[in-house]
């Protein structure tokens, strides 16, 4: 079995930051994810995050692009010992079906190990709450995948504070291993699934939050503000809701800080996030060396209480 993963519960990361799969094989070639993986790994960067759906929405793709490439990635640098891996299932539909059945768990479990040229899965999610399975034989198929040695341990993406509640004490009940690790929507302008119940929830059981989209899909970045600046884009379909919503006004919020401050707005969404409770490290994904390097270099900054409360109150509650 591989060696023993670059993160434990209860550490926090050198680099507070979960590098974003979802590029790779989409906006991101080969030269580009390897560049985007180099300089990750060389700050330092150990947490990263994929899924076999990755990206399955490209036209040409199938899925599994995201995974293949890191695995190319891991086995042409070495460098798999270093990097803490995570993936998810859920998504992506298999010959054994899709959702979070135990077949297609198990199957696609195997398919992910094979594209990520690894023999183990260091966190592996369920993308999505399947209402249509019963949690209880969900979670007794990720329990053995963990007893089998193929996953180390377990997290839960997208799911309701309610489903997961269940979830856990369910595992509890069974003596399944639980989900450790918690990966909901959030940022500025995505505020309801992660604040109230989630947030108490995980802080209650200890849960690492890893949420994604703290950019906002490139939203909150300053470089997309009107409608043609994604028309016809990859982005289009992602951006269009922040630009219909809050975010015109959040931006504006953004841009008095960064004028008082020097921060760029990328530097502004990542520290909030952040700064919130319960956060391990927030999820964001880069294109090109340069782009990573700007995120590495966001991570060493930090925003004032009055700063926070300025964008706390961007989006009324």
């Amino acid at each position: 079995m591989t060696g023993n993963p670059a993160w434990t519960p209860g550490q926090r990361p050198a680099l507070p930051l979960m590098l974003g799969g979802n590029v790779f094989g989409w906006t991101a070639g080969r030269a580009a994810s390897f560049a985007v993986l180099d300089r990750f790994a060389d700050a330092g960067g150990t947490l990263i995050d994929t899924a076999d759906y990755y990206a399955a929405w490209a036209p040409g793709n199938s899925g599994g692009e995201s995974e293949r490439m890191i695995g190319e990635w891991l086995t042409a640098t070495g460098r798999r010992n270093a990097m803490t891996i995570a993936t998810k299932v859920g998504l992506l539909k298999g010959a054994a079906g899709n959702g979070l059945t135990p077949a297609r768990i198990v199957e696609a479990c195997d398919e992910s190990l094979r594209r990520l040229q690894t023999d183990v899965i260091d966190i592996y999610f369920a993308h999505i709450d399947d209402p249509a399975t019963p949690l209880e034989d969900s979670l007794a198929a990720f329990d053995a995948l963990v007893q089998q040695g193929k996953v180390r341990m377990l997290g839960a993406s997208n799911f309701t504070a309610e489903r997961l509640a269940e979830a856990l004490q369910i595992a509890d009940a069974n003596g399944f291993h639980r989900f450790q690790m918690i990966q909901p929507k959030y940022n500025l302008a995505v505020r309801d699934s992660y604040e109230g119940p989630l947030e108490q929830l995980a802080l209650a059981e200890g849960l690492a939050v890893v949420p994604f989209y703290g950019l906002g899909g490139g939203y909150l970045t300053g470089k997309y503000r009107t409608a043609a600046d994604i028309m016809g884009t990859p982005r289009e379909m992602w951006l269009r809701p922040y630009m219909e919503g809050d975010g015109p006004a959040i931006l504006q919020i953004m841009d008095a800080i960064a004028a008082e401050t020097g921060l760029s707005l990328p530097d502004i969404a990542m520290a909030w996030v952040r700064g919130k409770p319960g956060i391990l490290a927030p999820i964001a994904s880069a294109t090109s060396a340069d782009q990573m390097e700007a995120l590495i270099a966001g991570t060493r900054v930090g925003l004032t209480a009055d700063q926070m409360q300025a964008l706390d109150s961007a989006v009324p509650a």
